[in-house]
């Protein structure tokens, strides 16, 4: 038994100083007048929690060297202070109301995390704020707290806390909802029609734009921005699109939601500290209002959606969505505006490199591989969607990748499922409540559910995202008709033709027992972005080939065989072994033949890829595809053999002339929307460009 002397110390009852079974005795001494405690650290500076809590976190410094500087990591021109307060004073004139002289009182921080507000005449460092002079009224009298460029982690907590649907998956992604729209709403984004824009921009038959005038603008900007000014808290963003520092735009996106900020910290340019503190007057801002609707009763507005751009303000309102797709197409027209007049190409395709500086671009529309294929572990990704093409070469013009979820799978797409972790953003996914695994085969909420996450997640990325000249323009196609080949090789008048189409083919619901494939042509192969006429865009495209040596072909990734419910889809393997021949250049060198009706050169050989599928021709069946052989076991394994090859065969002649021909037609059809402009001079190329098309 122990037991205390007294003076700190324990001895034993019987007075042996040695532990039982050889064991070290066990002994403290208090030394003076101190408390006991563990010497093996030193104690924490702080003598109270919120103490504590404040030792956690350190301000960020800039780590970029400002250019110009010898010697000095950093060239300080201005305090802190006065730089947060000219940030400030930029936000608030950027919330600027019609009904006020200036914008409103902004302060920088979380309401949630300050004990009270800043009185006007406070300058206590981490309540930055401004104050302009307005006239009284409710709203003058409150202030919005600017939750500013906030990290990854510091929008989760936001998203988390505040936002609900909002929940962290397994791998460590951000789960969120869009609302009520999963899409975009094209019939609902209007683009003001001024002096200018009347003569610059493609107005009328097949147009994406949709008037509305300056007042209607305004009306809706007030609206969105009163309540965003009626907030407790907005978030902002200022960020670049255009990696190429040339040419770069500088973009203010101020929102309600950390999904929002989120998604556009993803998907824009991420500037460095000491860019941001630079960034000064952005060249374009969006007004996201959200779930916040328009006024129907407003002129120009159909329901209570309104995605709305005013080229001359250079400003982009949003009432009535959440989807967060709106802003990043609706940025996109806005570089397919600026650009062209810059004499840059704006392209909506994907790009990669290989390790010889060999760029390809590709176009194509949704579901015919664009991101699959353009994403290669043997070639660097230069970017999935948006680019440029400048007198230098390509550069990317986002900083992230927008990738579609549905039956996403770790096999088929090992990039696309690795970058979703921490900093994505996954939009309208279905998840299991306890586990948090995602199934991306669910389409409880939406078929379109996507994944959001920068660019430098995929680990073949190419950073800075820009490259030399493209050397091939591949224009992907899948064909549900059957009846394109595999692979063509095309001339110029030829890959103008099929740019300004923009054909592929969307394949009906079986559900009623409807097979019939619908062909589906968008200018460019992005006509709901564009703003200029497609003949403009397909000028410039043309005489940048011509001027660099690039080579067009035309790649169906659909049907062989025959049509959709008949013909079988061209496997991906062949695909990627056409494609791995146009980035070597050994399929210019292989044999060529004409087809009829198109026109189109195509390869006899391709390595890897049967031949009998290069021709669709090939495809046809000059045989009944039912023969009734006799029932001996010899005869039945070869009915079995035919059977199973015959999935490269159409069943007749005819019913593959008659497919063919009803394409040729819609092609025609389609294209007489564009025989009224005019390119190149004295009309030659337009000629050139309308014999390219389908002739029968």
């Amino acid at each position: 038994m122990m037991a205390s002397n007294g003076s700190g110390e324990f001895s034993f009852a019987n007075g042996d100083r040695t532990a039982r079974k050889g064991l070290a005795k066990i002994q403290t001494q208090k030394k003076g007048n101190e408390v006991c405690h563990d010497d093996s650290t030193p104690s924490v500076k702080a003598q109270t929690i919120d103490e504590l809590h404040s030792l956690q976190k350190k301000k960020s410094a800039p780590t970029t060297p400002i250019k110009g500087t010898q010697g000095v990591a950093f060239a300080v021109t201005i305090s802190e202070e006065e730089r947060h307060k000219q940030q400030l004073q930029s936000i608030s004139a950027s919330l600027a109301s019609l009904t006020r002289e200036t914008g409103p009182k902004v302060v920088r921080g979380d309401p949630a995390k300050q004990s009270d507000t800043p009185k006007v005449s406070s300058h206590v460092s981490h309540h930055h704020h401004f104050t302009p002079t307005i006239s009284v009224s409710d709203s003058a009298l409150k202030f919005t707290h600017v939750l500013y460029n906030l990290s990854p982690a510091e929008l989760y907590e936001q998203a988390t806390k505040y936002e609900k649907g909002s929940f962290i998956t397994s791998t460590g992604a951000l789960a969120t909802l869009s609302g009520a729209k999963t899409g975009r709403s094209p019939r609902d984004k209007r683009v003001v029609k001024d002096d200018i824009t009347e003569d610059d921009l493609w107005w009328g038959r097949g147009s994406p734009n949709i008037e509305m005038d300056e007042h209607s603008f305004m009306v809706n900007r007030e609206r969105a921005v009163d309540y965003l000014n009626s907030l407790d808290k907005v978030f902002v963003n200022d960020q670049f699109l255009n990696w190429d520092p040339e040419n770069r735009i500088k973009v203010r996106i101020v929102s309600a939601r950390a999904y929002h900020s989120l998604f556009m910290h993803n998907m824009c340019i991420r500037p460095t500290p000491e860019e941001l503190e630079n960034f000064g007057t952005p060249d374009f801002t969006i007004y996201n209002a959200g779930q916040f609707p328009c006024n129907r009763y407003t002129h120009y507005m159909t329901s209570s959606t309104s995605i709305d751009l005013n080229l001359a303000r250079r400003e982009m309102v949003i009432l009535g969505t959440m989807y967060a797709g709106e802003m990043k197409k609706g940025l996109f027209s806005v570089m397919h505006y600026l650009m062209p007049k810059r004499r840059i190409l704006s392209l909506h395709s994907g790009c990669n490199m290989g390790k010889d500086g060999d760029v390809a671009l590709f176009f194509g529309l949704s579901g015919t591989g664009k991101t699959t294929l353009s994403t290669d572990h043997n070639r660097y990704l230069i970017g999935d969607d948006e680019h440029c093409w400048t007198e230098s070469g390509v550069s990317n013009i986002e900083g992230g990748c927008y990738a579609k979820c549905i039956d996403l799978s770790r096999e088929k797409e090992p990039d696309i499922w690795n970058a979703i972790k921490f900093g994505a953003v996954l939009e309208n996914i279905v998840f299991d409540e306890h586990t948090r695994e995602v199934d991306y085969s669910d389409k409880s909420v939406t078929e379109n559910t996507r994944a959001a996450y920068p660019i430098e997640y995929i680990p073949n990325a190419k950073i800075p995202c820009v490259g030399p000249h493209p050397k091939n323009v591949i224009l992907l196609a899948c064909d549900a008709f059957g009846v394109l080949p595999p692979v063509s090789k095309l001339n110029l008048a030829q890959t103008m033709y099929h740019f300004i189409s923009g054909y592929t083919a969307l394949v009906a619901g079986t559900e009623d027992g409807i097979k019939e494939p619908t062909a589906t042509f968008s200018a460019c192969f992005g006509a709901a972005f564009i703003m200029l006429h497609p003949t403009k865009y397909a000028a410039m495209l043309s005489e940048k080939m011509q001027k660099h040596g690039a080579t067009g072909w035309l790649v169906n990734t659909g049907w062989s065989g025959g049509s959709y419910g008949a013909g079988k889809r061209i496997k991906l393997p062949y695909t990627r072994k056409i494609i791995d021949a146009i980035h070597s250049g050994s399929l210019l060198n292989e044999n060529y033949k004409r087809t009829e009706v198109f026109g189109l050169e195509i390869p006899t050989e391709v390595e890897g890829v049967p031949s009998e599928i290069l021709d669709p021709v090939n495809t046809v069946s000059w045989f009944s595809p039912y023969i009734p052989f006799p029932g001996s076991v010899l005869i039945c394994i070869v009915n079995v053999i035919y059977k199973s090859y015959l999935w490269l065969q159409w069943s007749d002649k005819n019913a593959y002339n008659e497919t063919l021909m009803k394409l040729a037609g819609l092609f025609k059809r389609n294209f007489e929307t564009f025989t009224n402009y005019k390119i190149g001079k004295d009309n030659k190329l337009t000629e050139e460009i309308l014999a390219a098309g389908p002739n029968f």
